[in-house]
């Protein structure tokens, strides 16, 4: 059934099909055709039943050496031959959908690949094997891709986390993960996810965001654009701060492109999937308990022994848990420039989110010492906040200027004034500075940094 290849190219290519497995001659059946409007679940049985028989005649081996063009015709000339012995026949569009599909299967994440290919999709969430939804341009739509059933998900699922060195299973019922483009990963199974398998991937966009996109798409104006990059110039510390979702890590990979490229900067996250843009940078990654139980890495383990890498800066992906006194440490003695993230609804939410997480550590430590470490470690917060309509944008930039007995004091250097909705939905607003000039200003320039006060004069709207 198989042909002889005719051209140099083909010839040039490895032969992925198992040459001492031969489709036998088919055995003449009814003949069905397919329409393309025949019945789904019918269509993704036969495509279970195609892609079990490809498993079986391809040599997994050769896969990577030969060229998706080549593997396509080789693919389509095995799945012809099964096709007839399926007895059923399609249109040429159809027989060149299921063949792409096939190959997805045999490459990628099946039905997932053409939703992470799509440019427009930002986050893909499968609520179960026949619910997947696709956020564009901040909202959600149900998609039309769908798996077979449980175990077609939950093999895919273990295809992305075991490509990682993670599992999944009932002992370790989720997961968090990342695709090779850095995409994050998340997967729950039964018994904690009642209706089964769900997935959630955050797409990381193939060219990192820059500051002057984000400007472009409003997120903030120029002037807080020039102000955040002679923050990180000036090597201030800065945290990051906002809801699921409002665009934390990409303002933190936009901000890390201003960093010096002379200067050593060790990345600490659960999941790597910052993209800097430096090419000195040493990127940690935590790791969770094998099925024993043991050899676990926390972020606190890893922020610690960053501190023995000679980092000038440490940038840590997101602040959970304990590790967030390790890192106001670090910013205390002689790390200045450090970055996270965290969660929170305000830049005031924020500090007291930090406060809560360093009490985690377990030391009994009095609740002024705490925030007078925090004062002292932190410039600046900058709040991100995700709109009704589905858009995320800076709120405000608000800088730490010291404590008020037991309080940290901040204020307000450049604010988000919503002025109400369009009819379209959309938000309208202005980034505007409140005229107040930051009390790291004299840092600014004695760090070198061109800072022009006009800036922060205020704006009568």
């Amino acid at each position: 059934m198989f042909k002889e290849y005719r051209s140099r190219r083909a010839e040039a290519q490895p032969n992925v099909l198992k040459l001492e497995r031969k489709v036998e001659a088919p055995v003449p059946k009814d003949v069905r055709p397919v329409e393309e409007d025949t019945d789904l679940q019918a269509h993704l049985e036969l495509k279970s039943r195609l892609h079990s028989e490809l498993l079986d005649r391809l040599n997994l081996a050769l896969i990577d050496k030969v060229e998706r063009s080549e593997l396509k015709r080789q693919i389509a000339s095995l799945v012809t031959g099964l096709v007839e012995a399926e007895g059923v026949y399609m249109r040429s569009e159809a027989f060149s959908a299921l063949v792409e599909e096939l190959i997805h299967e045999v490459m990628g994440l099946g039905p997932l690949e053409p939703l992470l290919e799509d440019p427009t999709i930002n986050d893909i969430l499968v609520n179960s094997f026949d619910k997947i939804y696709v956020e564009r341009y901040g909202l959600l739509e149900r998609s039309k891709a769908r798996f077979r059933d449980e175990r077609h998900l939950l093999r895919i699922i273990d295809k992305i986390v075991t490509k990682v060195g993670r599992r999944i299973d009932e002992s370790q019922p989720w997961v968090d993960a990342r695709l090779e483009d850095g995409s994050r990963v998340n997967a729950i199974i039964r018994p904690c996810s009642v209706d089964g398998p769900a997935l959630s991937i955050r797409k990381f966009a193939r060219t990192p965001l820059t500051i002057q996109t984000l400007v472009g798409q409003g997120s903030l104006n120029q002037q807080a654009a020039r102000l955040l990059e002679a923050l990180v110039d000036a090597r201030l510390n800065i945290l990051i701060s906002g809801g699921t979702g409002s665009g934390k890590t990409t303002l933190l990979n936009a901000m890390s492109s201003f960093i010096d490229t002379k200067q050593r900067i060790v990345t600490i996250e659960d999941a790597a999937e910052l993209q800097l843009q430096q090419e000195h940078v040493v990127r940690l990654e935590t790791r969770p308990a094998n099925a024993e139980g043991q050899g676990v890495i926390t972020q606190r383990d890893l922020v610690r022994n960053a501190l023995r890498m000679r980092p000038d800066r440490i940038i840590v992906g997101e602040v959970r848990g304990s590790e967030c006194f390790d890192m106001l440490q670090a910013m205390n003695t002689g790390h200045e420039g450090s970055m996270t993230t965290v969660h929170a609804n305000s830049a005031r939410d924020a500090l007291g989110r930090v406060e809560q997480m360093v009490t985690m550590m377990g030391a009994e430590l009095p609740i002024k010492t705490i925030r007078s470490q925090i004062a002292s470690a932190i410039h600046i917060v900058v709040q991100l906040n995700r709109m009704s309509d589905g858009s995320r944008r800076v709120v405000s930039i608000s800088e730490i200027t010291g404590m008020e007995n037991d309080t940290i004091t901040m204020q307000d250097i450049f604010v988000y004034k919503r002025r109400g909705k369009a009819e379209t939905g959309a938000v309208l607003g202005d980034f505007m500075p409140t005229g107040i000039r930051p009390h790291c200003f004299d840092q600014l320039v004695s760090a070198g940094v061109k800072v022009n006060t006009d800036m922060f004069k205020r704006v009568e709207m």
